[in-house]
């Protein structure tokens, strides 16, 4: 069997997870990752994992099987990083699904979903292992079960929402406003890639939220 992982960013930390998985199982599968849809060189199985790439049907058809990781409950939270922008707004769940892709993003029909408890201290990389750890579970049972699983379209009876990208803006800090108040939004903000920031008087700053020991 040949598959191929297809995740556009090279500093994503999801990669090391996919590293790992890989390892495991390469003297089974023939798993290949890539960083473009121009690599793509057709197989059993593609999985998009953090891909930023239009993947159109001629890119598809190389596959018996082209799959997308969207960490929401579908249709709900389509769009970008879903299980951010939940969390971010309260939410102590997320739900990891596993979709045909379509031409129209997050449409395709779903093979598998599970829910993600998360714990209201978790920070960005807790929540980071917790999500990689059940895509790459995911990945292996698609592949392992693909013969035993029945996709099944998303729901017409629920209103699909949608969630835009993330850019720099949305990790902004009030100064004014309590840090209870913004703490989802500081613990889900990435000090490297999304950092948490404010500014006074003109000058901005960033913070950054780690756990200490309580004693």
């Amino acid at each position: 069997m040949k598959i191929t992982i297809l995740c556009t960013d090279a500093d994503h930390p999801v990669n090391d997870r996919l590293r790992q998985w890989i390892s495991t199982v390469e003297h089974r599968y023939a798993v290949e990752l890539v960083r473009s849809r121009a690599e793509l060189s057709g197989g059993d199985f593609l999985f998009l994992v953090s891909c930023s790439e239009i993947i159109k049907k001629e890119h598809r058809e190389k596959y018996r099987h082209t799959l997308v990781l969207h960490a929401s409950d579908l249709p709900r939270g389509r769009g970008w990083s879903p299980h951010v922008w939940e969390i971010i707004n309260g939410a102590d769940s997320i739900t990891l699904s596993l979709l045909e892709a379509e031409d129209q993003v997050d449409t395709g029909r779903i093979w598998l979903k599970r829910n993600i408890p998360i714990d209201k201290t978790a920070l960005w990389y807790e929540v980071n292992q917790r999500l990689f750890a059940a895509e790459v579970e995911m990945i292996a049972e698609a592949v392992e079960n693909h013969e035993r699983i029945t996709p099944y379209v998303q729901r017409h009876d629920v209103e699909p929402s949608y969630y835009p990208k993330r850019t720099p803006t949305d990790s902004k800090l009030n100064p004014c406003q309590s840090i209870e108040d913004q703490f989802d939004l500081m613990r889900m903000c990435d000090p490297d890639r999304y950092p948490a920031w404010f500014e006074i008087d003109g000058q901005k700053y960033k913070l950054i939220l780690e756990k200490v020991d309580n004693d």
